[in-house]
């Protein structure tokens, strides 16, 4: 039987910065985002001793950023394996139906901390420097009715994508060739502060 981490007591945004407060954690993160993976088989991949790696994995399960998936036997012991947490796939319109702003931010926690340890582990990787590199932020002053516009707007910028996805795996398989794996992502919060002053942003875009 598989059992669940005993989680610790911490807010969203406490266990968001506890995944990102150390390199290791930050790569492992990123692996098990990827895949189904054992401490020894990351440990392996980066080069460093298992012992360190699985003390990470350990603080990574205990703060329920990855969950334990299955065991297997190795050589008289037992290997672990672990994959990032998941989490809920929501239409707009199951978004609204939550009425539990606890169970909102925790989704949202799940999201954010999977993006930053995506960034990150890139960063780390030295792959933020290719010529298709596109980062952009803005802050803007919106009414009611322009945030719903925003999210349409956002909601159709996910299905273009799933469309460009859709084509280029088709042109990958015919040409026999891997593809490249690109993180891509949208996002309208409510800013922590400064909601009313003047709108203003930055950006990183290298696409035409």
């Amino acid at each position: 039987m598989i059992q669940k981490p005993k989680v610790e007591n911490r807010s969203v945004d406490e266990r968001v910065a506890h995944a990102i407060g150390h390199p290791l954690r930050i790569d492992a993160l990123s692996m098990f985002h990827e895949r189904t993976a054992s401490p020894k088989e990351i440990a392996d991949e980066i080069g460093v001793p298992v012992g360190r790696v699985a003390f990470h994995v350990k603080e990574l399960h205990n703060t329920g950023c990855i969950e334990l998936v299955k065991t297997e036997p190795r050589r008289g012991a037992v290997e672990h394996y672990y994959r990032a947490t998941r989490q809920p796939m929501l239409s707009d319109e199951d978004w609204r139906e939550l009425e539990d702003g606890e169970t909102r931010q925790e989704i949202a926690g799940l999201a954010f901390k999977a993006v930053v340890t995506e960034g990150l582990a890139s960063l780390r990787a030295g792959r933020m420097d290719d010529d298709d590199l596109h980062l952009s932020w803005q802050v803007v002053n919106l009414d009611a009715e322009g945030r719903r516009e925003l999210a349409e707007h956002q909601l159709e910028s996910l299905r273009r994508t799933e469309a460009i996805r859709a084509a280029s795996e088709a042109r990958l398989r015919a040409a026999g060739e891997e593809g490249t794996a690109i993180v891509a992502g949208a996002f309208g919060f409510e800013r922590s502060r400064g909601g009313n002053r003047t709108s203003g942003g930055g950006n990183r875009s290298a696409q035409p």
